[in-house]
Parts: structure tokens; sequence; C-alpha cells
């Protein structure tokens, strides 16, 4: 999958962008994770077999060992498939399958771990976070078969309970857990029970969709069919706060209102940011608007919550589901629009709606109707395991060779060695800086064998490909 970059000014973050690109329609390019640079070429793809199977929440991450408390840089991401209509209706739309799992990658793009979810619940897409104790924070999701007369939905039916739980790394072990179901009324739920007719009695009416831990031992958790976020004691799993749906602890000032939710984030001085979707099947009487970044400032003594800053788009978006708002380290913000095949860096005090391209920086599109769950900038150095790739063909009266190393971000130039047969490969033949994924060296030697050789910045080599022979 190619994006289109359509912005890229000075000032913005370092790294690189990660995304995890699918579609509910008619995919363009594969599924899989993708990491991209500025000029929107790739740096890293890791394909998926089937458009039916799809990565979510794709991101670095450091992992720790529990014992020694050291971190390693690691690629996260969760793989699976979604219920999307019309392929599957046996749940709710956007919710897990059974099967899915998270993997964490090293930094030479080898597995070092695979996390499931304990007592027959689904790991969820939604998110998955690596903590300084060696643990993962999830979100996973089962049908709990229930009566649903009483909210208005079949009596044979199932709710969707969706739980936090925490692993230890190191053994897979449960450590925690918290369960929707046991601490929310699904009677505040946004979704009506009816619903559940078009996905096989089974009812979202919870749709927890982000979990982040604070220094005080509390979570942060977002529920987005309740327009809820909760501010939940881990030890003892009671809600101290409740911001936003029927039964919000805060009055929300002007602009501070947000609908269907996601990425809830705790920032510093009593700061939360989210992706507010703000839009789209709508109950009678709320006010659609527009898709936007969104960090309050709460105001405990008043139980207050106001809008601080506020990312807008331009043309203005309008995306159902998904999206996050990503604190950057120069203190900009990365916006991924979710059901809007976007993503954007807007520099630190944002806009305001109607004025969607002020502090505007970066900016790309995916093609058709892709999008990503989330999207992410992130700094990160890959030095894969396996070697660079070469490919040679005729042309010009010489030949032309290519070279590209999948996931490696410290190349930074090429040389060509070539030779009448794969044992005499002495001499050098060509050389050129890297440019893009795949760099096209021309050159006058027939070869017919070739070998590519990767340099870093200091013109050093980091390694070389397998010897390949030109057709003809």
């Amino acid at each position: 999958m190619r994006v289109k970059v359509t912005a890229n000014k000075p000032g913005t973050a370092r790294g690189d962008v990660f995304v995890a690109p699918f579609s509910a329609d008619q995919m363009v390019g594969q599924t899989g994770a993708l990491i991209n640079d500025n000029s929107g070429d790739p740096v890293w793809f890791r394909p998926l077999p089937s458009s039916n199977l799809q990565n979510a929440d794709f991101k670095v991450q450091t992992y720790y060992d529990a014992r020694s408390g050291r971190g390693q840089p690691v690629l996260t991401w969760w793989q699976g498939s979604l219920a999307l209509p019309p392929w599957y209706t046996n749940l709710p739309a956007g919710a897990p399958e059974p099967g899915g799992c998270y993997y964490i990658y090293d930094t030479h793009y080898r597995l070092l771990r695979t996390v499931f979810a304990h007592h027959g619940y689904y790991p969820d897409e939604h998110e998955f976070t690596l903590t300084r104790k060696g643990t993962a924070l999830f979100l996973a999701s089962k049908p709990v078969p229930m009566d649903l007369t009483p909210y208005g939905g079949p009596k044979n039916g199932a709710i969707l309970d969706s739980e936090v739980q925490e692993v230890d790394l190191a053994t897979g072990r449960l450590l925690y857990s918290w369960s929707a179901l046991d601490h929310l009324d699904p009677a505040d739920s946004e979704v009506s029970a009816s619903s559940a007719s078009s996905s096989d009695g089974v009812w979202d009416a919870f749709h927890l969709n982000s979990i982040d831990e604070g220094p005080g031992g509390q979570l942060l958790i977002s529920a987005r069919n309740m327009w809820a976020i909760y501010d939940v004691s881990k030890s003892s799993g009671r809600i101290r706060y409740q911001i936003g749906g029927k039964k919000s602890d805060f009055t929300l000032g002007p602009n501070a209102d947000f609908y269907w939710q996601h990425d809830a984030r705790f920032r510093p001085g009593n700061g939360i940011s989210m992706f507010d979707d703000g839009c789209c099947d709508l109950p009678d009487g709320a006010p659609e608007q527009q898709s936007h970044g969104l960090i309050l400032s709460l105001d405990f003594d008043n139980r207050r919550a106001t809008a601080a800053k506020t990312y807008y788009h331009e043309p203005p978006l309008y995306s159902p589901t998904q999206g996050n708002t990503q604190a950057l380290s120069n203190g900009n913000e990365f916006i991924g629009w979710g059901q809007s095949p976007y993503y954007s860096e807007y520099a630190g005090a944002g806009n305001t709606e109607g004025d969607g391209l002020q502090n505007l920086l970066h900016e790309a599109k995916l093609p058709g109707s892709n999008i990503s769950y989330r999207a992410f900038r992130n700094e990160w150095i890959g030095t894969p395991y396996y070697p660079p790739s070469a490919a040679a063909r005729a042309g010009g009266g010489g030949s032309v060779v290519y070279a590209s190393w999948n996931g490696s971000t410290q190349t930074r130039a090429w040389q060509v060695l070539a030779g009448p047969d794969p044992d005499s490969l002495s001499a050098v033949v060509g050389h050129a800086p890297r440019s893009g994924f795949e760099t096209a060296i021309t050159t006058n030697n027939p070869g017919p064998y070739f070998q590519v050789r990767a340099l870093d910045a200091r013109g050093m080599v980091l390694k070389a490909s397998k010897v390949v022979r030109r057709p003809g």
C-alpha cells in the first residue's frame, strides 16, 4: 500500500510513521504492518496473506525484563480477524473474532513473544501496552449469554463483555483482570440493545477501546459505546470518577463534549487526551460534530472539564470509528483519523474548528477506502536478521541492479559487485545512495552475476545480499 503525502513541513518530530492498513470494503494493496518515512516511502512491511486477516495497534514499545529492569525497543501489534459485515455477522461490527493474538518483535524483526488472552476471552485489537514491570496490559472480549429483554433486546441474547487483562510476559500468567460487565451498567449504553438482531443476538453495550495506567496505580478506561471515560482504582476495581456519558461526574464545558471516543490518555497537569469521533449514528438530539483530537483539562475542585486544545482536519472529517491522538516528544501531536484514510501531525498549539490547516506540519492519505485503526510516529532502528534483496536485468548496454532491504533503517548507500560466475565477485562495479525503498543502480558491467552490499553512514558494510544472475 502506498500513501500520498499532502503536507511535509519542517518541525515534525523524529521518527517514522506506523500504520496497519486494512479495509472494510475493497483493499488497495495488502493488509499488514507498515512503517513509512516522511516522504511516504515504505521502510518495513509485513504483509498478511488475506484481506480477512488484519493487524492493529502497530507501534514501538519498550520490553522490560522484570528481573533486571533493563528494556529493549520492540514492535508490537494485534493480529486476527475482525467481524466486518458481510463476511462476519456473528458478532457486532468491529469485534475481534476468536483466534487472535499479540506479537512482540525485536529490532532484528524476530518474534520474541506471542501473547494470548485468558479464561475464554478473545484478544482485542484495541489495546496492547507493555509496562515497566515486564507485563502486558490489554483488552479482551467475549459474548456472555444474557436475557436482554430488560434493555429492549432478545431474550436469548448475549452481551459483549470487555475485560482488562494483565499478563506476565515471561510466563504468560494472568495477573489482573477487570470486567466491564461487573462494573458498568448496560442501561447507560448509547447503543440500543435491539442492534443485537444484526449480530446473532450479541449486544455491544460497552466497547472498551483503550487503557492507560497512571502513576498512582489507576487505570484510565475508555468505553466507546457509553460515551464515557472512567478512572478506575486498579487495586480495588472501583470507579473513582467518570467523564462523559449518562452519569458524568464532570460538567463538560464548551467544545469539551465527545461521542464514540477512542484512545483516552493521561496528560500532565490533570489533562486527558482522546480522539473524539464525534459523529455518525447519534441518538436523537445529539448534535453531530467533526472528528478531532481533543485534550481536556480537569478541574477537580469544581468537577468541570474544559477543552484545552483541539486538532481539526481540513477538509472536515467525520470518522464513525477508530482513531488516536499521540503526544510526541517535541510537543507536537500526531493524529490517526481512524475510519478516515489520513494521518496528520500538528504543532502542539493545535487549531480550532474551521481552521484545520493551522499548525499542520505533516499529512498523508491512504489509498481508496484503506484505513488504519491507529497511526503513530515512533523512533525505530531496525537491523534485519535476513540479508538485503537484489535483482538484475539488462539495460542501456549494461545492467541495472536493484537493491532493497526490508526494515533496514541504517542503510545509506549501496555497493554493487559483479563477476562472470558466482564465486568471482571481486569487482565493485557500482555505487549509489539509497533512494527510497528500492534503489536502481546502473552499471556497464554485463555480469551476469551480481551482489549488493548495504552500507551505513560511515560507508561500512552492514550485510550483503545473495548472489543473483541477470537473465539473458
